[in-house]
């Protein structure tokens, strides 16, 4: 039964549930954002997958775990990651924008932020903590320019804390 939980707390099957969610509430939704955002989702679902695809395979390169809650083996901080420590769990939340452009639930709108929330403590907090006691310096150095969720920090002075 335990390993039946582990499983179901994983990204994705947080992410598929939360399309669900906005499935739904497309069905109570007025419609508002019409074809223009049904394309708009597409593209953000394909560019969405695209990002996850090519941070994994960057991960896999550098031979380390992209399953949460394992120990890391190394530390990328070039390419899609000196963007955002995050790109795979930004990528869920592109393709959640992009579910709900797509499925034009203007409802669904507010499962942007409690997805993120959920992510950033479920997930991404425990992961920050490995990756600083495994790399130390080097980790604060990565987090003091690049930020969380997605940019650059202009000067590190700004601590890591987003």
């Amino acid at each position: 039964m335990r390993h039946a939980l582990a499983f179901v707390d994983l990204p994705p099957v947080w992410l598929l549930l939360h399309v669900a969610v906005a499935y739904v509430l497309s069905l109570v939704s007025p419609p508002v954002i019409g074809t223009a955002g049904a394309s708009l989702g597409v593209w953000l679902i394909g560019s969405g997958i695209l990002v996850a695809l090519l941070a994994a395979a960057q991960m896999a390169l550098a031979q380390t775990t992209v399953i949460p809650r394992r120990d890391p083996s190394s530390l990328v901080p070039s390419g899609l990651f000196a963007l955002s420590r995050n790109p795979i769990y930004l990528s869920d939340l592109i393709i959640l924008l992009g579910a709900i452009l797509w499925l034009d639930a203007i409802l669904a709108l507010p499962l942007l932020a409690g997805f993120a929330w959920l992510i950033q403590t479920r997930f991404i907090l425990d992961e920050e903590a490995r990756l600083a006691a495994a790399f130390g310096p080097e980790f604060d150095a990565w987090a003091a320019r690049t930020r969380r969720w997605f940019g650059w920090r202009s000067n590190s002075s700004t601590g890591a804390a987003n």
